[in-house]
């Protein structure tokens, strides 16, 4: 099974891919947007990537508060979530995000990466493959 991960931002998407055996996690792209409801281009970027990378599911950050609450950003999510299903025909999972940010940051700390230019380019992918990872780990620890 191949996953795909979104990191929904209000400009950005990040995106990660899994391997077939849903092991392998990778980086992918950022997709960029003017504006926050402006979702038609995003959309069908996300629909060009499903079928180059031939996902069977889609991951998407749970942005939740630090206390487990859902607030305005998961409303987002989860209605973006919603969408990218319907367009797609792909089922939709959510895995909780907080504090992914800062595990790509640490993870861009141990690569070296330096430069606020390539940091700011490359943490939305980051995050969207720390998503992923998340899941995959959270999965193969209900399946034993």
């Amino acid at each position: 099974m191949k996953y795909l991960s979104l990191d929904y931002g209000s400009k950005t998407v990040g995106v990660a891919v899994s391997d077939a055996t849903g092991t392998v996690v990778r980086e992918l792209e950022i997709i960029r947007r003017e504006k926050e409801k402006a979702l038609r281009r995003t959309c069908a970027r996300i629909e060009e990537i499903v079928v180059n990378e031939g996902a069977d599911v889609i991951v998407i950050g749970f942005p939740l508060n630090m206390d487990g609450s859902a607030g305005e950003r998961a409303e987002k999510a989860k209605a973006f979530g919603e969408m990218v299903a319907r367009r797609t025909g792909l089922p939709v999972r959510f895995q909780d995000e907080r504090l992914t940010t800062t595990e790509a940051e640490e993870i861009m700390d141990e690569e070296n990466l330096r430069s606020r230019r390539d940091r700011k380019a490359r943490v939305d992918s980051a995050a969207a493959a720390v998503i992923l990872g998340d899941f995959l780990n959270s999965v193969e620890n209900t399946q034993r």
